[in-house]
């Protein structure tokens, strides 16, 4: 169905979102957000009208102050096009393992957030929700779907097993990777690396993956796992996204 595509294309100042948001307003329903409170509903009504009038494209211009009476005292310029979705550039890629309790919470928090394309990977199509917006993969051997990740892929390892757990470590090292986090607790993890070195994988590369992951301050809650991996893995996000965009 087409609707009609927002982007923020410029902005200057104090401002509710970067240059590149996007969001797609529909006569019914909208999806994305460009924030802002008040530069949103304006851009949704402008947006609403484009499709009661068939318009194309308009371009405009808003200073937030002024003309929204929005406390940010930047400007910000946003582009309207009829469209069928929304065109975000692709995000850092990001293999979650594991659709336990922890995975689900995680790929709540991270699936949503644009600078990262996240691939879910399960030994069971049963343990995924119905309704997950991520890309889903079954493997009844997941240490063996490593090798279909990119070289500049980020892992986080979170499954039901710590036989699959370990494989998926010795895998990982295994080839080039960005990033690496396995959740567990330190005994899980020092025999983990001795494990690993008597595989021959050397001490420094062992060090690559991070254990435990999250903010052991915030708890052992699934929840507040996921955010304190967020926390730690948004800003390596966005690194990422920039050099592989940029």
């Amino acid at each position: 169905m087409i609707g009609i595509r927002i982007t923020v294309t410029r902005t200057a100042g104090s401002v509710p979102r970067e240059a590149g948001t996007q969001m797609m307003v529909w006569a019914d329903r909208t999806e994305g957000t460009i924030g802002g409170g008040a530069l949103e509903w304006e851009a949704m009504t402008q947006a609403r009208a484009m499709l009661r009038d068939e318009s194309a494209a308009k371009t405009m211009t808003l200073p937030l102050g002024p003309a929204l009476g929005q406390c940010c005292g930047g400007s910000v310029t946003l582009d309207l096009a009829r469209a069928e979705r929304l065109e975000a550039e692709p995000g850092a890629p990001l293999w979650i393992y594991g659709a336990g309790h922890v995975g689900r919470a995680l790929v709540g928090v991270m699936g949503p957030l644009p600078t990262w394309d996240v691939t879910w990977v399960d030994t069971d199509a049963g343990r995924f929700p119905m309704d997950a917006t991520v890309t889903t993969l079954v493997a009844a051997d997941p240490a063996r779907a490593v090798v279909h990740s990119p070289d500049d892929a980020h892992h986080l390892i979170l499954t039901y097993s710590h036989t699959i757990d370990f494989d998926l470590c010795h895998a990982i090292l295994s080839r080039p990777f960005a990033s690496a986090g396995l959740i567990g607790s330190a005994t899980k993890w020092t025999r983990f690396r001795n494990r690993l070195g008597a595989l021959g994988h050397t001490p420094a590369t062992i060090a690559r993956i991070a254990c435990p992951i999250g903010d052991p301050s915030l708890g052992k809650h699934p929840q507040a796992i996921a955010i304190g991996v967020a926390m730690a893995m948004l800003g390596r996000g966005a690194v990422a996204q920039s050099e592989r965009t940029g």
